[in-house]
């Protein structure tokens, strides 16, 4: 019996569930926000954080510094000082993907950040890498 190299592949790909195909693993939700006022109210912040397995404390304090303005948390929500666009959040959760969630080494999201002493660790839950983060 001869086998076709083609076929076989197109048998077994059909056989694989669509999401252990699709290549990006991690999906943030939809930015929520509202610009009332002079304020900026970030409405799924909470939700945002969980999803990259992040202290929210820890984001909130990353995106006033980059955003150089002042913030409050609110249950589920931030309310943030000034107007802000969904693109400047969206670039900024960028930003903060690659410096502070995505493993340098294998580039997967299974990261968590481990403080020793002083210092702050990026450890990868799929690869082993250790590398250092710097301090917000």
């Amino acid at each position: 019996m001869e086998y076709d190299y083609e076929k076989l592949l197109k048998k077994a790909r059909s056989q694989i569930p669509e999401i252990a195909s699709k290549h990006e693993r991690l999906e943030l939700p939809r930015i929520i926000h509202a610009i009332i006022g002079m304020r900026t109210i970030f409405q799924n912040f909470r939700e945002i954080a969980e999803a990259l397995n992040r202290d929210p404390r820890h984001l909130l304090k990353f995106l006033t510094r980059e955003m150089a303005t002042a913030a409050t948390m609110e249950e589920s929500r931030v309310i943030f000082k000034g107007k802000f666009s969904r693109d400047t959040f969206e670039r900024l959760l960028q930003r903060y993907l690659e410096q502070f969630v995505t493993c340098p080494v294998c580039k997967r999201p299974d990261t968590k950040i481990v403080k020793e002493k002083r210092l702050l660790f990026l450890v990868c839950e799929a690869c082993g890498a250790r590398s250092s983060v710097r301090q917000l």
